[in-house]
């Protein structure tokens, strides 16, 4: 991968595509996994299906975003950020749009061959999904731009995409687990875009687009995304105690610390340089936090073997 993202026209593709906030992917699809293998549902080549058709559909998510924000005037005074390929004349907007729609027709093509091979559930999420990733900041009501951003993606990147995947590479079964292991993603997910948020305040402001922190302004936005960050390992913790989650799922406390230092950065800085980084380190936060997630239920499916 090193290699290819070498050449400029690749680079700007790559770039485009946002490749830090793929976690979002990874860590929902990988607890599905390690929930299906606890469960003797597990299937390989579903899973690989559903984790690549997962991929294009956030792909496409943040190229819809990247043409959209362009054309609203938001990426103007944006001083930071992903992205920004347009802006910055890396790619054209035509460009960027062709790109979005080719990653969401694969992403639904995809998600129709995994559909016959579960059921109608897999159509009700995956609708609603591709309609997140559409309406996200694009259509007569962008979500993004009224608030509903860091509940979106919440719901269909946090429970629902846990399940789905669950649904999706177990054949049709359904379980109220992968729904209620998906809480604590979701919380996670959402503050990796509230983070964002935070940081293009003063942008996102000065072209309308009324996201929570712009609305409730930075104290709220401050004491959310300690709620958010703090609620991910809360919710481990109910879920273990209500026996949803095994107690080796709490390994993800190893995290811990990370997310400190990110609440000390995002409840005491305005910097944007330094918020910047702090959106990026609130990604991989995402990323670690649902890879010990994954690894604590592995270990309890060995553990269920021997």
């Amino acid at each position: 991968m090193g290699t290819l993202v070498t050449h400029p026209y690749l680079a700007a593709w790559y770039r485009a595509s946002r490749p830090r906030t793929l976690t979002a992917t990874y860590a929902p699809l990988g607890l599905a996994a390690a929930i299906a293998l606890d469960d003797r549902v597990f299937d390989a080549g579903r899973f690989a299906l559903a984790l690549i058709g997962a991929l294009f559909l956030q792909i496409a998510a943040n190229l819809i975003n990247e043409y959209a924000d362009y054309r609203h005037g938001a990426d103007a005074l944006k001083q930071a950020g992903q992205g920004m390929v347009i802006k910055q004349r890396v790619l054209t907007p035509r460009e960027v749009l062709c790109g979005a729609i080719l990653t969401t027709a694969a992403g639904v093509i995809i998600g129709l061959v995994l559909l016959f091979q579960s059921g109608p559930l897999l159509l009700w999420i995956g609708l609603g999904g591709v309609l997140v990733v559409i309406t996200y900041t694009a259509g007569p009501f962008p979500l993004a731009y009224h608030g509903l951003g860091e509940a979106a993606v919440f719901v269909f990147m946090g429970p629902l995409m846990v399940l789905g995947a669950y649904y999706a590479m177990s054949g049709g079964q359904t379980s109220l687990t992968p729904l209620l292991a998906g809480l604590p993603i979701g919380f996670m997910v959402a503050a990796i875009l509230h983070a964002n948020n935070i940081r293009d305040m003063d942008a996102d402001r000065a072209v309308n687009k009324r996201t929570l922190a712009v609305i409730f302004g930075l104290r709220v936005a401050r004491a959310e995304y300690i709620l958010l960050v703090a609620g991910s390992y809360v919710m481990v913790a109910v879920m273990v105690i209500a026996g949803v989650m095994p107690w080796p799922t709490l390994i993800v406390l190893v995290t811990a610390p990370e997310a400190y230092r990110l609440i000390r950065i995002f409840t005491t800085s305005t910097d944007t340089a330094l918020l910047h980084q702090g959106q990026g380190r609130t990604a991989r936060l995402h990323g670690r936090f649902g890879l010990w997630l994954m690894i604590g239920w592995l270990v309890t499916v060995v553990l269920s073997r021997l």
